[in-house]
């Protein structure tokens, strides 16, 4: 989903929100039909843009009878499995049935992103790991898949090919890292020197 797709739901939503909260239009206009499935794409929206503050904000102001409907109750599921670091959960979701087909894009959006954190949490953790566990981490079915996904983050295959191996980035130096000796002994030269010449 491009950034454009983004800006234009977010320009209908607003639009939109002016209607479903105006107290002329609400007393004499029938409730839409679509204002659930619009609240939950707008939810949705916000959370696969990352826009956490303004995702709550938007909750707040949902009554709790349309929170319990399914279109709205999935991004609020999505939002607490993303705050608990449950990617799996999210992803086997991503799988399952939607409520409504429009979330298609949002989510194939958030898988994207969620798999991109699981991988950086591999990085880390791993020095190299079986291709076999990384599929499964990731959620990955085919080893095409995977094979593709490894290379658009720039992993090495090992000699055997089963195995990933994760480039470690350099530790920034330590206390350790620091000659002591070399550097103490400098200081007294210099301050030998400074003392000579006052």
């Amino acid at each position: 989903m491009s950034q454009d797709d983004h800006d234009a739901v977010e320009r209908a939503c607003t639009q939109l929100k002016t209607y479903y909260a105006d107290k002329y239009c609400v007393t004499r206009m029938k409730r839409s039909e679509r204002q659930n499935l619009i609240t939950g794409l707008n939810l949705t929206r916000l959370l696969v843009q990352n826009r956490i503050a303004e995702f709550h904000t938007e909750l707040e102001l949902i009554p709790a009878e349309t929170q319990a409907d399914p279109r709205v109750k999935l991004p609020i599921e999505l939002e607490q499995r993303l705050m608990e670091g449950s990617y799996d959960k999210i992803l086997k979701q991503s799988k399952a049935a939607l409520p409504s087909p429009e979330f298609g894009n949002f989510m194939k959006s958030l898988t994207a992103t969620v798999k991109d954190e699981i991988a950086a949490c591999m990085e880390k953790a791993y020095a190299t790991l079986s291709a076999a566990a990384a599929a499964k981490m990731l959620g990955i079915g085919s080893g095409v898949e995977m094979n593709a996904f490894g290379e658009s983050r720039g992993w090495v295959r090992s000699p055997d090919g089963l195995r990933f191996v994760f480039q470690k980035e350099k530790a920034p130096p330590s206390a350790k890292d620091i000659p002591s000796g070399t550097l103490i002994a400098q200081t007294m030269m210099y301050a030998k020197e400074l003392e000579r010449i006052v």
